[in-house]
């Protein structure tokens, strides 16, 4: 075991203050990494309240981090020290259940092992997140991340990045596909790049004009702002795949009318309410409409790769630990474009 540093949240209504507490050595299978930079997730910011009722205290949050490896166990093939890897919103599962087999892992059926707050079967504990100065991990849980990217940046593709690319690749978005884009904050951000980069016609779905520039410059083809009634209606029964990212409580029926016949409208925001939705606007064009969860190791490897490949980052700005509470109630105003790294330097 070695001392490790970090922010925790001491309980759900209190700050985020320094915490240092034990990690395990590399057993032979694992890899010990520094942390460079973790992004911060809305989910973060949810568990540190406690606004999802499952939180552990303290808690420390973190899962879009990324690091140098600093030691590998005895077994370890695919790393080395020096290398520069990521580590997501999972850090293990029971590898041994279908979806595991299957490499979508986030589906578990024992349930996976979140990076933080999820029980520890190595120090029979909970888990603990990035906003730390280290942190081990079994290698089946490790990504390569290449030394082209931008770590800051990088970090948060680790979540917002996978959350919108499993999506997009599942339901196959490419060349001749009209997708449409609901939200530009830390996931939809991404959305537009990766649907852009894949080669589909974007359209952004927004309710503040003043994001127009923005989107564009992101790679959308259109922005619609959604509070002008013709604008939308000019889009009616047009699109292919629409990806909705937002959090807040909206109408998702104004945009399941917007779906061509067999058109999938697919959640990665989740709403604290319960959302109505009007058999109509599924059964007229037999209309789906889906969710996703974050990607597989698998699959996440292969955005890391295409973003390296098209050099792909998320818009970040970097913080210091210290200023953390104040990032939460700025990302409560969406005051951030598009998401904050933090640099563990400053722990």
């Amino acid at each position: 075991m070695f001392r490790c540093e970090a922010y925790a949240a001491p309980s759900a209504d209190a700050p985020l203050a320094p915490f240092s507490f034990e990690r395990r050595d590399p057993t032979p299978e694992d890899v010990q990494i520094d942390i460079l930079y973790c992004g911060v997730c809305h989910s973060d910011l949810h568990m540190a309240r406690n606004e999802w009722g499952f939180s552990t205290y303290p808690l420390v949050p973190g899962h879009e981090i990324i690091g140098r490896v600093a030691k590998v166990g005895s077994a370890v093939t695919k790393f080395k020290a020096g290398d520069l890897v990521g580590v997501g919103c999972m850090v293990d599962s029971c590898r041994v259940c279908s979806a595991c087999r299957d490499g979508v892992e986030q589906f578990c059926e024992q349930g996976m092992t979140q990076t933080y707050a999820s029980p520890d079967k190595h120090t029979g504990g909970f888990t603990y997140g990035g906003y730390s100065k280290a942190i081990t991990v079994y290698e089946g849980f490790v990504l390569k991340v290449s030394e082209a990217l931008d770590p800051a940046a990088a970090a948060p593709l680790l979540c917002a990045g996978i959350t919108t690319w499993s999506p997009l690749r599942h339901w196959k978005v490419g060349p001749g596909q009209k997708v449409g884009i609901v939200g530009l904050g830390g996931l939809g951000h991404m959305g537009v790049k990766f649907a852009a980069a894949l080669g589909a016609q974007v359209v952004l779905f927004t309710t503040s004009p003043s994001k127009i520039e923005d989107g564009k410059r992101l790679g959308a083809h259109e922005v619609v702002v959604s509070k002008n009634a013709d604008e939308m209606a000019a889009h009616a029964g047009s699109f292919d795949f629409i990806l909705d990212c937002v959090s807040a409580e909206h109408d998702l029926n104004a945009y399941l009318n917007l779906l061509k016949r067999d058109g999938t409208m697919c959640l990665v925001g989740a709403p604290e309410n319960p959302t109505p939705v009007a058999s109509f606007s599924l059964i007229l064009g037999r209309r789906s409409l889906a969710g996703s969860l974050i990607g597989g190791i698998a699959e996440t490897q292969e955005m890391l790769d295409f973003c390296a490949e098209h050099n792909i980052t998320c818009d970040v700005e970097v913080i210091d630990i210290k200023d953390i509470n104040t990032a939460f109630e700025r990302m409560l105003k969406s005051d951030v474009k598009y998401r904050f790294s933090i640099d563990m330097a400053s722990l």
